[in-house]
């Protein structure tokens, strides 16, 4: 199978990301998402962000020009039909992207891989609401896309292996890294990850230290680029929160229940930098802790 058109389903931070590391490696690139402000807002950070990195000579300006010349843009989901490759990067919830690739498959060509960008959910269960559940596959990129070199690549129970090479080669072609994991609840990442952001808001709630405190300890203690609560702020608390609710269900162990302080954040709707609140207030010049 080759792939040179690429469909992306939402241009959020994920989104957006995807589409800049696709039409930077020569694919023909599709966004869609339900507004046109954020297709809009998406390309106008596209522009910004390929800016930076000609201004750090890591592209050259033609390199940007042609990258923002091989992206559209579409509200009309079914223009993504007769794309190569569709990446689902819509919000965390699984009954949005069921709803998605259910209005989708009927316009899709016989041969068109589908993906999703999930960070937690089932790729069986996703899979198995389609018409090609051999064409399917976990397609998880890190948060920032342009930056970070890690691209999970996870198979359904029914992934045949020609797809999986396909997408290999696709992440070869991005200048990235895949690693393979297996269909099981938030995969290799964020099964790691997360249980180690959801201990650190347990020590702030029980006391043990402050925001400073917790995220200075494992900047300089364990050597972490940023801090645990500093990350999750980053995330995006709702986030790592549906994460943990996808860890405590799928595999019923206690040791993954969600901190009451973070569900308590998430229903304040202090989600993080992308609401000016968390775990730090992100509204001043500098961002200052909230507890």
């Amino acid at each position: 199978m080759t792939v040179q058109s690429v469909g992306i389903i939402g241009a959020g931070q994920m989104g957006n990301g995807i589409a800049h590391v696709f039409a930077l490696a020569g694919f023909d690139v599709l966004m869609t998402d339900i507004g046109q402000e954020a297709l809009d807002k998406a390309l106008a950070l596209i522009d910004r962000n390929l800016e930076r990195q000609v201004s750090r000579d890591k592209i050259s300006a033609e390199a940007k020009k042609a990258a923002i010349g091989r992206i559209g843009t579409t509200l009309r989901l079914a223009d993504l039909g007769q794309c190569d490759l569709v990446i689902e990067a819509a919000t965390e919830r699984e009954t949005v992207k069921q709803a998605i690739f259910e209005d989708l498959v009927p316009h899709l060509k016989p041969s068109t891989i589908l993906t999703s960008n999930t960070s937690s959910i089932s790729i069986t269960r996703l899979a198995s609401r389609t018409d090609r559940p051999e064409k399917f596959m976990g397609f998880h990129f890190m948060n920032p896309v342009p930056v970070m070199q890690l691209v999970e690549l996870i198979r359904g129970i029914a992934t045949d292996q020609p797809t999986y090479d396909t997408l290999h080669e696709v992440v070869e072609k991005l200048g990235k890294t895949a690693a393979s994991a297996e269909d099981f609840p938030a995969f290799i990442v964020n099964r790691i990850l997360m249980p180690m952001i959801n201990e650190a808001v347990y020590t702030l709630y029980e006391g043990v230290g402050n925001v400073k405190s917790i995220d200075e300890s494992m900047k300089l203690g364990a050597n972490h680029p940023m801090g645990p609560l500093e990350l999750a702020d980053f995330i995006g608390l709702d986030t790592c929160l549906a994460i943990m609710n996808v860890l405590h269900d799928g595999l019923a162990d206690t040791k993954y229940r969600p901190c009451p302080l973070l569900t308590k954040y998430v229903e304040a709707g202090w989600l993080g930098r992308k609401t000016g609140r968390g775990f730090y207030d992100y509204r001043g010049e500098t961002p200052v802790p909230t507890r």
